[in-house]
């Protein structure tokens, strides 16, 4: 019987050693984020039947991440302070801190003026685009015409807090998107988009009657400060696949529509 040479045995075994080390080194991912890049606070999240993946670091500078800072407004305790220029949110607390949060925010969010209040939460709300959208941007909105039922597709995420004035729906909401890149930034439509894992947090905390104020321009700049207040860049609206938000059977599609009109 012929043995393999000695040259032969060592090469087998350095084979053998960097396969291993190989082997070692290829890092757990969770939800496809690697183990060690989860970010306290934004791993994988189970909230009733959904479950919320990780949120990859790359969208979590520091800036992007909730925290409790000191906070120099005028503001009470409890109220909720809206800086769509910063792109920015603060729940106030006492002893002069709050809860700060990311945000980002479209159109509609830069349009808020005057104070409201949340006058209803939704947990994993459901969603239809506005006669606006579907006017202004057809080719974007037209396919979801018909709404979107509440789920991990659905582009007010996970939690939904509806703002009123007088008594009034503003059509203005703070909510969840799975849009992670948009969070620091703004867009055509929308209105307060947070991370899930924030709206969460957020919608925790705050009681109905909760009241929202939004920063001026220059109440941003003297508050923030000039670099801070002009964050961010616009970002034009996704276009997104329908299949990937109703799913790839007709028939379960058009059942699903038609119970929705029939509900309407």
């Amino acid at each position: 019987m012929q043995y393999p040479s000695l040259p032969f045995r060592r090469f087998a075994a350095t084979v053998c050693v960097l396969v291993l080390a190989a082997c070692s080194t290829q890092e757990e991912l969770i939800g496809g984020v690697p183990v060690s890049q989860i970010v306290e606070g934004y791993g994988v999240l189970e909230d009733g039947e959904y479950t919320l993946p990780p949120i990859p670091s790359e969208y979590l500078s520091e800036i992007n991440q909730r925290t409790v800072v000191e906070y120099n407004g005028p503001e009470s305790a409890g109220t909720i302070v809206v800086d769509p220029h910063a792109k920015l949110l603060y729940l106030v607390e006492e002893d002069g801190m709050a809860r700060r949060y990311a945000i980002a925010v479209g159109a509609q969010g830069l349009r808020m003026r005057r104070p409201s209040v949340v006058r209803l939460k939704r947990e994993w709300p459901a969603w239809t685009p506005t006669q606006n959208m579907l006017r202004r941007e057809p080719e974007v909105y037209g396919p979801f015409a018909a709404g979107v039922e509440g789920g991990l597709a659905n582009p007010l995420g996970s939690r939904a807090l509806y703002l009123f004035q007088n008594g009034r729906d503003t059509h203005f909401r703070i909510h969840g998107t799975n849009d992670l890149a948009s969070i620091g930034n703004s867009g055509s439509a929308g209105c307060i988009r947070m991370f899930n894992h924030d709206i969460i947090d957020l919608y925790e905390r705050v009681p109905n009657g909760t009241r929202v104020v939004v920063r001026t321009k220059d109440q941003s700049v003297d508050l923030e400060g000039e670099e801070l207040a002009n964050r961010g860049v616009y970002l034009e609206p996704n276009i997104v696949d329908p299949d990937l938000i109703y799913g790839t059977d007709e028939e379960e599609t058009s059942e699903a529509e038609a119970e929705e009109a029939t509900d309407a």
